[in-house]
């Protein structure tokens, strides 16, 4: 699982990705709504399936489908409150997020699809936007993450898609 805090993933905007195949040096700021909104149909169709195979993890220590979608609905916000500091404040330093504690306290595993379909399409629209709403000049407006990786607000979008895309590739193949 990809970890955005713990784990250092900042090489993901220096070359394509071995895993997903997403070249994300090559994506460029304008398409990174769309392509939000591109892999939020993808798992909002894909929460429309059986919810027992949504629920079933395919090995030991790998997510779910459910839990995959939950934490892609919740990286979507977490991105748009991160980008909106990066707008308003100078510099401003990520609090710390650890995915695996938040899928254990808000019960991923335990979530209803429907609902979380909802939510997450709902997210990747409210991101996608805050993205087209950034302004030429602002792109290069800073934030700090905990372990010292510092972004601008593009090279934070370009990091963000990675993330998506790259679970997309862990559900889907």
């Amino acid at each position: 699982m990809i970890t955005p805090d713990t784990k250092d993933w900042t090489w993901v905007l220096e070359r394509p990705c071995a895993d997903c195949g997403l070249d994300t040096p090559a994506v460029g700021f304008a398409e990174v709504p769309g392509m939000i909104r591109t892999n939020a149909e993808f798992w909002v169709g894909l929460l429309g399936g059986a919810r027992e195979a949504l629920g079933e993890r395919p090995a030991d220590g790998v997510w779910s489908p459910l839990e995959y979608a939950c934490h892609v609905r919740d990286v979507f916000r977490l991105f748009d409150v991160r980008l909106r500091l990066m707008l308003a404040e100078d510099g401003p330093l990520f609090a710390n997020w650890d995915q695996d504690a938040t899928a254990v306290e808000e019960r991923y595993r335990e979530q209803d699809p429907a609902v979380v379909a909802v939510e997450l399409a709902a997210a990747a629209e409210k991101l996608a936007r805050s993205f087209e709403s950034v302004g030429d000049a602002d792109r290069q407006r800073t934030g700090d993450r905990s372990d010292g990786a510092r972004f601008t607000v593009e090279s934070f979008a370009r990091y963000l898609i990675h993330d998506p895309v790259h679970h997309r590739h862990d559900v889907a193949g």
